[in-house]
């Protein structure tokens, strides 16, 4: 027989970003806690809204499943004496194993303890479990309230526990367990009694809670989709606005408001920013995709007094425009170019100069840059020209009163006024790239300009952040390090960008003046921490964690990285691959300490020499052609083979030893380009 349990946590409101984590893990954890208590069930699923979190488990066994365990005790011997009686080593185990010595099992020369326990009844254990539960749940803050020694992320103001029709009795942080949950701040403010697990979502209806996040996501989609069709436009709905617009109301009604149509002459980002950022708005667009003078928003409530709540919104929105109209004004007195002065009193990092010099250190930083990704010397010259420009420019708007004021826009209003300045548009797309990625999943740079810049920049950032020892440790990250650098990462493979990483953090040293102690350590300390982004690029990718290892040894070329990793992953998904890699692991084992020379044919004595030499002359004839060199790899392989087989490396005469050794040398650095199979865990 089974039941269903209800869980449901009532609190103060709950930040909106914390939501999803919090039912994230209450699900994790209730599934682990019921799985190590033998508690068999059905299903298990969370759903909620800012002012409670709740646990429904369908079909959840009435009794822990019964165990039996048979443990090990000592030797018969020891165990008994040579009358069969229990001696105390034996009897003493009987007593830790809670069975009478007499119920042991005698086999093998030793005796055994066979303990069957019967499952407990889960009524019982969830009065223990569920106080448990709510208290294992990890949480970015919490806070005490009254004088209270119990931490949650909200005061609890309210606890419904059924099991079945019948409540899970137990007391946390003063809040006695029943089955009355709360309805609607303002719709529905009175208890209400929830008679079972399975009517809980209609109780909660009734009382004006939509409880699953997944239905109210939908009511809110479609409701700002019709509202914004009867304004005659399309709403822009991004996903982070909507999943935090999902857990700030528990009932939702959208409405329209509108804003004077004088404020549409702003670059459309100034409007949108503080509509959508700052007041939770979704801006709407005609089907030419230009901005209408109308928003979105949605109620945490009914359809009563509409009229009023979009009054409201549109005062807040006024001021808030007005204020955006008023900055731009200001800003536009001035070109961008002449912002740029203004920089010189604004620090970059301390120890590391103003924001000025930074911008000089941009423009050496994508001259570098630009002169190893275009095609031709006729290109150089104009990409150069251009990117040093949109170096120059890059961070004048970080002192115009729009980015002060909405600091969001950054980069987004110096492309903005850079094309108001009259400036090339690819220099004003760059200043608005080089901050790409600004997070997760967010577009990369997609101009060659603003691909150079966002290195530079990033480059920059973690060079100079570096040198002043602020490398980031544990979860201290105040300049946004392992973001940068994963976007840098990122960048480099989307481009399939040929940059070597020591190239870029030499040139970077160049411009910080470091010494030659200090540029070894850069390189070695920035090479460390691109490795760890890679490495998990390569784990989002699926990619096995030797094969990660195997290729990232090396680094240097970061596009490459992945490239090689799917490369050694169909190696190994190939016939004969634990042979193949025993091989290549054979060569490395020898040559590994020895040291490169010239391979000289002449002084060869054996033909699998030859064949040897000639199988990885041919491999590496497929690499540098661009070809696959699978085919060629698995040759060379048995190759390796025949020649071991035959040919003893360590000969009497130095010359064919050291021949020998140096074809193998070239062998393993040949290997060693595309992964150290030494790394490799083979089945």
């Amino acid at each position: 027989m089974s039941k269903d349990l209800l869980l449901e946590i009532g609190t103060e409101e709950v930040p909106a970003h914390v939501m999803p984590h919090l039912l994230a893990d209450l699900k994790r954890l209730a599934g682990d806690l019921l799985a190590e208590h033998r508690l068999g069930y059905e299903g298990l699923r969370t759903i909620g809204t800012p002012r409670r979190s709740a646990l429904l488990v369908t079909g959840l066994a009435e009794r822990q499943e019964d165990v039996s365990t048979e443990t090990r005790g000592p030797s018969v011997d020891i165990a008994f004496d040579a009358e069969g009686n229990p001696t105390k080593a034996g009897a003493g185990f009987a007593r830790g194993q809670g069975i009478d010595p007499a119920e042991l099992i005698q086999r093998d020369g030793y005796v055994y303890a066979s303990v069957h326990e019967k499952g407990a009844e889960t009524a019982t254990l969830l009065a223990e479990l569920l106080p448990e539960l709510i208290r294992a749940i990890p949480l970015p803050n919490s806070m005490r309230w009254g004088d209270l020694d119990f931490r949650f992320i909200r005061p609890i103001r309210w606890i419904v526990a059924l099991y079945g029709n019948e409540v899970v009795p137990f007391t946390l942080a003063n809040v006695a367990s029943g089955n009355a949950s709360r309805g609607h701040r303002t719709l529905a403010p009175e208890a209400f009694i929830i008679a079972s697990p399975a009517d809980y979502e209609a109780a909660c209806e009734k009382a004006y809670i939509i409880v699953d996040p997944e239905r109210r996501r939908a009511m809110i989609c479609e409701q700002i989709a019709e509202t914004a069709k009867a304004c005659g436009g399309t709403a822009e709905i991004t996903p982070d606005l909507l999943e935090e617009v999902l857990y700030l109301v528990e009932y939702p009604t959208a409405l329209s408001g509108a804003f004077e149509e004088k404020y549409l002459a702003l670059p459309a980002e100034t409007v949108i920013t503080p509509m959508r950022d700052h007041q939770r708005y979704f801006p709407v667009k005609a089907a030419d995709g230009s901005l209408l003078p109308v928003f979105i928003t949605v109620r945490n409530g009914g359809r009563k007094h509409l009229d009023v709540v979009a009054h409201g919104n549109e005062r807040v929105l006024r001021a808030r425009l007005a204020d955006a109209q008023f900055f731009f004004d200001e800003d536009r007195k001035k070109s961008l170019a002449e912002h740029r002065e203004k920089l010189k009193t604004v620090v970059f990092q301390q120890g590391l100069g103003s924001m000025y010099e930074k911008t000089e250190r941009l423009m050496g930083l994508v001259t570098a840059i630009v002169e190893d990704i275009v095609p031709d010397e006729e290109s150089y010259e104009t990409l150069a020209t251009d990117a040093r420009r949109a170096a120059e420019l890059s961070k004048a708007d970080l002192v115009t009163g729009m980015v002060t004021e909405f600091t969001e826009l950054q980069g987004i209003m110096g492309r903005e006024y850079a094309l108001l300045d009259g400036e090339k548009p690819e220099v004003a797309r760059a200043i608005d790239e080089q901050y790409m990625p600004r997070f997760a999943g967010d577009a990369l740079p997609k101009t060659d300009l603003g691909f150079a810049l966002s290195v530079a920049d990033k480059i920059d950032n973690i060079v100079g952040t570096f040198s002043r020892g602020k490398i980031p440790t544990g979860s201290q990250d105040p300049f946004a390090l392992r973001r940068q650098a994963l976007g840098l990462v990122l960048m480099l493979i989307e481009q399939e960008s040929g940059l070597l990483l020591s190239d870029l953090v030499d040139e970077a040293c160049d411009l910080y003046d470091l010494d030659d102690a200090a540029r070894d350590k850069m390189q070695s300390d920035v090479a460390d921490f691109i490795r760890l982004r890679l490495k998990n690029v390569l784990t989002e990718r699926g990619v096995r964690y030797d094969v990660q290892e195997a290729v990232l040894a090396d680094v240097d070329f970061v596009a490459d990285v992945p490239v090689r990793a799917a490369y050694v992953e169909r190696l190994l998904a190939s016939g004969g691959a634990d042979a193949l890699v025993q091989s290549f692991v054979r060569v490395g084992n020898i040559a590994r300490t020895a040291e490169a020379g010239v391979v000289d044919a002449a002084l060869f004595a054996a033909d699998e020499e030859g064949a040897l030499l000639s199988a990885y002359e041919n491999a590496a004839a497929a690499r540098d052609d661009g070809a696959d060199p699978m085919a060629a790899e698995q040759m060379l392989a048995k190759a390796i083979d025949a020649f071991f087989d035959e040919v003893m490396v360590m000969d009497k005469d130095e010359r064919i030893k050291a021949n020998r050794l140096s074809l193998l040398k070239a062998i393993d650095n040949y290997l060693l380009e595309t992964a150290d199979y030494s790394k490799i865990v083979l089945n």
